[in-house]
């Protein structure tokens, strides 16, 4: 191949990738109107959140777990409820009670005076397999309610757990609404399911008057959609994605994603970011939240942060 016939290729090739890159980035543009950012997200990036209060160093979602996450200096929790027999929401993530406390059976055939009778220390083991936490008076499940009454100054990360075609369900949109109401919780609490039915009854009752996170479909059509170059049709309904750094061996952390969320008002987080390297590198692509469930390295990132 001549050289005049070299460079017409190179030439071609370089004038393809530039034109491919523009189509890319102006059919992923921001639309025309986007959302506002509730007041959630008002404080100072980035957000680190303990996982369920901390779950690899203390019992999941206890007062243990949740003081601890405090201690080390955490901007907020995450958390998931459950609604029990009575009508009332605790912090709690499975349906049955028996792999994190000595009790059995559903959350939902129990009142909520039964379950705080439970020891939710009582399967947790540390890194010697001890159990330190068995019959601890504060490894006892909460309300709801005591959460917010607890820590009022902390945000709280929620995620509507039941299942939108049980009685349990339907009726925990409501309840958390309501709740959230009450203790006058709207800026610091956000609402995650995900059941897209969930997030979509919380709205009814909400009126976007309290932040909600994106459902599994809202992230699977919004990630799509951004790959297929059809970023630009895509009408988010919720204020944050919160998502896995992968799901199904395909990444989600590219900086190309994250700066569309965020062109787009889409506060972008992950969970189970567990290193600090990991929370270094998501927080210098843009990412606002961090879940994890090590609250001692992220104090540790923390510090890093403040010592720049």
């Amino acid at each position: 191949m001549s050289n005049n016939k070299r460079w017409l290729v190179k030439g071609s090739l370089a004038t393809a990738g530039i034109l491919g890159s523009l189509f890319y980035f102006n059919k992923n543009k921001a639309p025309k109107q986007v959302k506002s950012i509730p007041a959630f997200f008002s404080g100072q990036a980035p957000y680190l959140f303990a996982h369920r209060g901390g779950m690899a160093v203390r019992p999941e979602q206890t007062q243990l777990a949740f003081d601890n996450a405090v201690e080390y200096g955490l901007d907020g929790f995450e958390t998931d409820v459950r609604l029990t027999q009575d009508g009332k929401l605790i912090v709690f993530h499975d349906a049955l009670v028996d792999r994190t406390t000595n009790g059995s059976g559903k959350v939902s055939e129990h009142t909520l005076e039964e379950l705080k009778r439970l020891d939710a220390g009582y399967h947790f083991t540390d890194i010697n397999g001890a159990t330190p936490y068995r019959n601890d008076p504060h490894a006892k499940i909460l309300s709801f309610e005591e959460l917010l009454e607890m820590y009022p100054n902390m945000y709280i990360n929620v995620d509507l757990k039941d299942a939108p075609n049980t009685y349990e369900g339907r009726l925990a949109p409501e309840v958390m609404y309501n709740t959230i109401v009450k203790h006058q919780a709207q800026d610091r609490v956000l609402v995650t399911s995900f059941h897209k039915t969930q997030i979509r009854r919380f709205v009814e009752y909400s009126n976007d008057e309290i932040a909600v996170g994106a459902s599994q479909a809202e992230v699977a059509e919004g990630f799509l959609k951004f790959n297929s170059m059809l970023g630009n049709t895509f009408t988010p309904q919720a204020d944050t994605f919160q998502m896995p750094t992968e799901f199904k061996g395909v990444p989600l952390t590219s900086k190309r994603f994250i700066d569309w969320l965020n062109l787009n008002n889409i506060v972008p987080g992950f969970y189970g970011v567990n290193s600090i390297d990991l929370m270094t590198d998501l927080y210098n692509k843009g990412v606002h939240t961090l879940v994890t469930d090590r609250p001692d390295l992220a104090k540790q990132f923390k510090e890093t942060l403040l010592n720049k």
